[in-house]
């Protein structure tokens, strides 16, 4: 029988939930937001500081780098202190990071900045997603793909709305600090809704689970969304390269390709929780998997410009759901905290998004991008291939 305070604390959980769900969402959107409004800025920096491509190119290192350095760590200080105190504490710092970019004035400022932000948006990253999995396993429903939906979703907002300002006329670091002012307002009227977290219920039990290697399952996820991560990073560092130099697109319009892979893989997320309760998580691995190998076969395959846009479609509707399903199943492993397992996968995912257009441009130097985009193709065959271990 239930005591008064247990019936009480069910009750409290069960009105708490919409705003957690409605917490969680805006949090996806705010990381978003905050991560694409730096691509507008790039220039502007390269023309201030005098850098040349490679120079850029290396300084740029230090964002992803330090996003996948911190996350191991991310994860056992969020199991620790909680995915909520992550989030708001990490939120928070991370908007002080815009306006710095903004007016960085050396290399060495810019490299220490970008270091800065990666660790910043990496603990969001880890936090947020751990948060998801403890919102979606007390709701009973499918959430994770919407919320990475919202991701994408601020990801062109974010870009948008810092290029419309300076549109509009206001200089880089008046525009920098009004989105840092309101993705901080933001995270800080979240601060209810964030506390009906249920890892703030089962942190307790968390505790009482020996920390150690995460578990093997872990790891295989994490190499998994290395695949789908490598995927996605193809699309972003080489889809308007393919579409200029190997269909002869102009390079005006070359960056749709990449538009056409964004759109498509929001859409698929939102439409993703609704499949993956119809069917099940194991068949949208499946099935994602290979719509993004017919739409990277399509891409190198078929010498037409309308089927290379096609193929970037496919490959985004594809990819869509393959990284919020592994993320949900880290965050259900036994035996490992959800933010330590998340944080494992994440972390290999990272490598994928930060190696994998390396590589992908070393098989491209040795034979041609569509050989590549070929080889990545066989790769998601192994990720299909691999799908019952989300079950």
């Amino acid at each position: 029988m239930k005591t008064t305070s247990e019936t009480a604390a069910a009750g409290n959980s069960a009105t708490s939930l919409p705003s957690a769900r409605r917490a969680t969402r805006l949090i996806f959107l705010v990381s978003g937001i905050a991560m694409s409004a730096w691509a507008p800025m790039v220039p502007y920096v390269k023309l201030r500081l005098g850098l040349d491509d490679a120079q850029l190119g290396t300084a740029l290192l230090a964002f992803g780098g330090g996003s996948m350095l911190s996350m191991p760590f991310v994860g056992w200080l969020a199991h620790r202190l909680g995915n909520r105190t992550m989030i708001l504490s990490a939120g928070l710092l991370m908007c002080l990071a815009l306006p710095v970019l903004a007016q960085v004035s050396s290399v060495a400022m810019l490299v220490g900045t970008l270091l800065y932000f990666g660790v910043m948006l990496g603990a969001v990253d880890v936090a947020m997603n751990a948060y998801a999995v403890e919102v979606e396993r007390r709701s009973g429903d499918r959430l994770m793909s919407g919320f990475h939906g919202l991701f994408s979703v601020g990801g062109l907002t974010g870009a948008t709305l810092l290029s419309g300002l300076l549109a509009l006329g206001l200089p880089l670091p008046g525009a920098a600090v009004a989105i840092a002012v309101m993705l901080a307002l933001t995270v800080l009227w979240l601060r209810d809704g964030l506390r009906s977290d249920a890892s703030a219920t089962t942190m307790d039990a968390e505790k009482k689970t020996r920390l150690g290697m995460p578990h093997a399952l872990a790891w295989l996820l994490g190499l998994l969304c290395f695949v789908s991560f490598m995927a996605e990073g193809a699309m972003l560092d080489w889809s308007a390269v393919f579409l200029r130099d190997v269909r002869g697109v102009a390079q005006a319009a070359a960056g749709f390709g990449y538009a056409c892979f964004s759109v498509a893989m929001a859409a698929g997320r939102f439409c993703g929780d609704r499949l993956i309760a119809r069917h099940s998580p194991a068949w949208a691995v499946r099935v994602g998997a290979g719509l993004a190998v017919a739409g990277f076969l399509l891409v190198a395959c078929v010498p037409l410009t309308v089927a290379a846009l096609l193929g970037f479609v496919l490959i985004g509707l594809g990819a869509s759901n393959i990284v919020p399903v592994m993320f949900s199943a880290a965050g259900r492993l036994a035996g490992t905290p959800p933010a330590i397992a998340i944080a494992t996968v994440t972390t290999l995912g990272y490598v994928g998004l930060l190696s994998g257009p390396a590589l992908i441009g070393f098989v491209a130097h040795a034979s041609s991008l569509s050989t590549a985009f070929v080889a990545v193709a066989g790769l998601l065959v192994l990720v299909g291939l691999s799908a019952r271990i989300v079950r």
